[in-house]
């Protein structure tokens, strides 16, 4: 079925930024639309300077889309999140004023798994330690302190997408998998659910974190939760930098409490290659330090390339909002022979009907409609009969309630 779109794909500007896989550059040329690609970061001010014309957003995990930034985005249709965090994205400002997040939260789960069981693998044989220690000169050959991870427990915190591929993983590895997960989750092969996470770190040889960063997770794991866990057992962080505090972390390695840990993301990051990475576990013994590369591998990059790109272009194209994180879930199917209204609204009482009563006094025949709400915000999805599509949509727009109308075609 072909349509005639009321914005032309030749006027819309796409930018994407931080170096996004040239998959989704192509994903968008497919459909017709020429994608702006950036390899940098913008600061907030950078951001706020060009924001004004963009109409689709594109990011991953250091530009930060502020309260600021979006007071400016006056033409924002949607903004892609190209990996699986969304804290860089201010949510509910985003929906507020209509604009919905949509993020990648399958595509590099594969990539978390595999250096996550890399660096369990490493710490157990203290292989980065020695590996530092013969580029300095020194051949240290010694089983003191070397285990296999066989027969050894791994406590999973967070079971959504990458602590089941982890759990699998380390399953095939002969290790014994328990997790923990504030919402119940079937578990995967034969992993364990705990019903708390003092027990999780009570039974666990290797701990691992892979959890959001919201207000709940924040220093989820510091002093009090390291002290429950076994003398010797090792720590891994390959979720969010505010999750694990570092400092509590260090003083576990130093005493010994804890034998090892792996990070790979942290509270606060270099915005770039060029600026000088700082760290408390910086020089310290049996210590994985990796620059959040959890997800850095050219087939997620690929993968989320053409997963964003292609949830972006089923709502730029259609109105569809199946796979965002901050807006009503809404997908309706094409109807032949008619015009596609998009109402993004206040959820207050009342808005339906008022809309309806609109299209009624116009004689407009309403084709197909499907609403829903979350929070605040409402989304409506109405294909209505071509000859009046444009009065209604005006209409609609000038009511109180109305965040945002869009004909779509």
């Amino acid at each position: 079925m072909t349509k005639q779109y009321s914005f032309p794909r030749e006027k819309m500007k796409i930018l994407l930024l931080e170096g996004i896989h040239q998959a989704c550059v192509e994903r968008f040329a497919q459909a017709g639309y020429q994608a702006e690609l950036v390899k940098p970061a913008m600061s907030e001010q950078e951001l706020m300077d060009v924001i004004s014309s963009v109409h689709v957003l594109g990011i991953r995990s250091k530009t930060q889309v502020t309260p600021r930034v979006l007071e400016r985005a006056k033409h924002l249709l949607a903004v892609g999140c190209f990996c699986i965090g969304t804290d860089q994205v201010a949510l509910e400002e985003a929906a507020g004023r209509g604009v919905p997040v949509f993020n990648a939260p399958f595509s590099n789960t594969r990539s978390v798994a595999e250096l996550t069981i890399a660096e369990i693998v490493m710490l157990a044989r203290r292989a980065a330690h020695k590996s530092q220690l013969l580029h300095q000169g020194v051949w240290e050959k010694s089983a003191d302190g070397c285990c296999e991870v066989r027969n050894k427990t791994i406590g999973i915190i967070g079971y959504g997408h990458i602590g089941p591929q982890v759990g699998l993983l380390a399953e095939a590895f002969g290790m014994r998998v328990y997790f923990y997960d504030i919402v119940g989750k079937l578990p995967l092969g034969n992993a364990a659910p705990v019903s708390t996470m003092k027990e999780l770190l009570e039974v666990s040889d290797f701990v691992t974190v892979h959890v959001p960063d919201t207000a709940e997770t924040r220093n989820l794991i510091a002093a009090p939760e390291i002290e429950l866990m076994k003398r010797g057992a090792f720590l891994l962080n390959l979720s969010r930098g505010r999750v694990v505090d570092l400092e509590a972390v260090s003083v576990a390695l130093r005493s010994g409490k804890l034998a090892g840990a792996a990070v790979d993301v942290f509270p606060e990051e270099p915005k770039s290659n060029d600026e000088v990475f700082q760290c408390p576990l910086t020089g310290l013994n049996n210590v994985i330090l990796t620059p959040h590369i959890g997800g850095s591998t050219l087939e997620a990059q690929r993968n989320i390339g053409i997963e964003v790109a292609t949830t972006m272009l089923k709502y730029i194209e259609t109105g569809s909002t199946t796979g965002s994180v901050n807006f009503p879930q809404v997908e309706l199917p094409l109807v032949r022979d008619s015009h596609r209204i998009l109402n993004i609204h206040r959820n207050v009482p009342g808005v339906l009907s008022s809309i309806n009563s609109i299209i009624a006094s116009m004689g407009a025949n309403i084709r197909a409609q499907y609403l829903e709400t979350r929070a605040d915000v409402g989304y409506l999805i109405i294909d209505v009969d071509s000859d009046i599509s444009e009065a209604v949509k005006n209409s609609i727009d000038d009511l109180d309630t109305s965040i945002k109308t869009r004909l779509l075609f």
